[in-house]
């Protein structure tokens, strides 16, 4: 009988080890995913990342997405036509504080199309922090040389693109704010 309960812990024991492994193993993987899900109260909305073409971006937006910081932000800025941007400004409308800006990697060859997404920043070229904006039109004149030295497209939306057309549709104030918010609940590798 004594010999029965120990095979059963030991049963237990090594189940529990597998368990473990297989979750850790799945953490690993999933934060070196390039797909991030955006859960937001419009609905979900996919990204596919390229840290081929933008490596510094790509990075410097995933330590964003594995930390939480777009958890319970909010789309701050539609303007209908354009594009929306998101990923700084919490519900209560405050700024969130972020790390060091990062270099600017807009001569990478990808173009500011419908559908990708880029950093916004300032008009100091490298001044990108965590801030993006999905683009709802082709707006090739924010590329590199077109004017300046352009915004730094670092993925697209391959799923859930007509929830990023319904934003892009809510009424805003007079500086662009949607009358009605738009959070980004979480944000999470799959």
């Amino acid at each position: 009988m004594k010999k029965i309960i120990f095979i059963f812990i030991l049963i237990l024991l090594i189940a529990g080890i597998i368990v473990t492994i297989k979750m850790t193993g799945n953490t690993i993987k999933n934060s070196e995913s390039n797909k991030v899900k955006l859960e937001t109260t419009a609905g979900d909305i996919v990204i596919e990342l390229y840290p081929s073409k933008a490596p510094i971006t790509v990075a410097n937006f995933k330590k964003y997405v594995k930390e939480g910081f777009y958890d319970n932000t909010i789309f701050h800025r539609i303007i209908a036509g354009f594009m929306v941007q998101g990923g700084g400004i919490d519900a209560s409308g405050e700024e969130k504080e972020t790390y060091a800006p990062i270099k600017l990697e807009s001569k990478n060859g990808l173009s500011n199309k419908k559908g990708t997404v880029a950093m916004a920043r300032t008009n100091v070229p490298d001044s990108a922090t965590a801030q993006f904006f999905i683009n709802v039109a082709d707006n090739t004149f924010l590329d590199y040389g077109t004017r300046d030295d352009g915004y730094a497209v670092f993925g697209k939306v391959i799923q859930g693109y007509d929830i990023v057309e319904k934003m892009s549709k809510v009424k805003t104030n007079s500086n662009d704010e949607p009358l009605s918010q738009i959070k980004i609940v979480k944000a999470s590798f799959i």
